[in-house]
C-alpha cells in the first residue's frame, strides 16, 4: 500500500481502482478519484462536476444545479470504495448496497465547475455492514452532510 501524507496506509485511488471496487459506470459513476483512504476509518472521494453531466440538461436549465440526491450518492460511492478496499471485496460476487439516510442536510448549491471533495468517515464497522458519516465540500464550503449504512450483499443469480 502507499503511504499518505500522514504517514498512515492508504492514499490515492484512481478511476481505475474505483472503476474495479464499485459496478457504477455512466453516467451514473460519480467518483473520479480518492485521496488520504484509510481502512476502516476514512477517505477523501473527489468528483468534478461539469456541464456535461446529463442531469444538467434538465434540472434547472439555464440555473443548472446538481440535483441533492447525487450529492448523496457521490457520498454513497465514496463510502463503497473506502469499504470495498478495506474487506477486499470481489464486487463479482458481491455487492456493497445503501441501506439506510439519516440527518441529510443541503447547505449550498453544487453548480458545473465545482469539484466536490467527500469527506467520508466510519462510524461504525461490523463484519459486512457499515455506517459513515459524510460532507461534501465545495471548497471550505458544505454543500451537503448525511449519515447512511451501506452492507455488502453476495449476488444472487437471476
Amino acid at each position: 500500500m502507499s503511504e499518505n501524507q500522514t504517514g498512515g496506509p492508504g492514499g490515492e485511488i484512481d478511476i481505475a481502482e474505483i472503476l474495479h471496487r464499485i459496478p457504477h459506470r455512466y453516467p451514473f459513476l460519480l467518483i473520479d478519484r480518492a485521496e488520504d483512504y484509510r481502512p476502516s476509518q476514512s477517505i477523501v472521494g473527489i468528483k468534478n462536476v461539469t456541464m456535461n453531466e446529463p442531469f444538467f440538461v434538465g434540472h434547472f436549465p439555464g440555473n443548472p444545479v446538481m440535483p441533492g440526491v447525487l450529492i448523496v450518492e457521490s457520498l454513497a460511492q465514496a463510502g463503497a470504495v473506502l469499504m470495498s478496499k478495506t474487506l477486499d471485496a470481489d464486487i463479482e460476487g458481491k455487492t456493497i448496497f445503501f441501506m439506510t439516510l439519516d440527518n441529510c442536510r443541503f447547505r449550498q448549491p453544487v453548480r458545473p465547475g465545482d469539484v466536490l471533495r467527500l469527506h467520508v468517515e466510519v462510524l461504525k464497522a461490523r463484519s459486512k455492514l457499515f455506517k459513515f458519516q459524510g460532507k461534501a465540500m465545495v471548497g471550505d464550503k458544505v454543500a451537503a452532510e448525511a449519515e447512511w449504512a451501506a452492507m455488502v450483499v453476495e449476488n444472487s443469480s437471476v
